[in-house]
């Protein structure tokens, strides 16, 4: 479990499962349709936000029929749903940070939902503020390392494309950019590269250890929120 991107995680949790990619899918046809109504229409040339929701998109292997479909119903749809951004901040076990970011029409549904698996799981919410300082908003590139890869070469390729930073993690490399150079250093490496994901995200400042019983718990916490429809991305700092 990553405690930087979400996506990722699912990904290589879960990617076998349909009804978890069809979840995948739609929260990210959520984030296409609010970049379209808040980040300047449905042209990915002149909508930078727009233009990044769509590589996420083909990164999650989303079908380009419904990549365009979504885009098509939101440019010519004005009483399309409006999702509003909630973000919520809580602890779990050990004191660990944990952040909820949310897309939903329903704001009053979605905070007793998250308090709910707070509660259920040996978490709490917190106050706005509480643990977002706790984390950096960073660029996220994550990058199968395959046999064939020379990891000096990736590293190298990285930084000169703008990365400020380079490690691989558990098999996969992980490119942090700011994030205003997120979609060059994105660009540059997807030319040579299959990337498993490029993406804005928190990412902790210091890392809490958990003992066996305890990352348990903070697991079916962190996977109920994932299955939640209306989060987004959970972040948090457990090592």
């Amino acid at each position: 479990m990553s405690g930087h991107s979400k996506w990722s995680t699912i990904k290589r949790k879960k990617e076998a499962n349909d009804n978890a990619r069809g979840k995948v899918f739609t929260k990210i046809g959520r984030e296409i349709v609010v970049a379209i109504k808040e980040g300047g229409g449905a042209d990915p040339n002149t909508n930078s936000k727009l233009r990044d929701m769509i590589a996420k998109a083909k990164m999650n292997n989303m079908p380009n029929d419904n990549i365009n479909r979504i885009i098509k119903k939101a440019a010519g749809d004005a009483d399309n749903e409006n999702y509003e951004s909630i973000v919520y901040e809580g602890y779990g076990q050990n004191g660990v940070a944990i952040i909820v970011e949310a897309l939903t029409d329903n704001r009053n549904r979605t905070a007793a939902d998250v308090r709910h698996i707070f509660d259920k799981n040996g978490g709490s919410l917190g106050a706005t503020g509480c643990v977002s300082w706790m984390f950096d908003t960073k660029g996220l590139i994550t990058i199968e390392a395959t046999d064939d890869m020379d990891e000096e070469e990736v590293m190298m390729e990285a930084l000169d494309a703008g990365a400020e930073d380079f490690s691989n993690e558990d098999g996969y490399f992980e490119i942090t950019t700011d994030v205003a150079s997120l979609p060059a250093v994105r660009d540059a490496l997807s030319e040579k590269y299959k990337l498993d994901s490029a993406e804005i995200s928190r990412i902790p400042q210091n890392y809490v250890s958990l003992n066996d019983e305890q990352m348990e718990m903070l697991e079916k916490l962190v996977d109920m929120l994932d299955d939640n429809d209306d989060v987004q991305n959970v972040y948090h700092n457990a090592e």
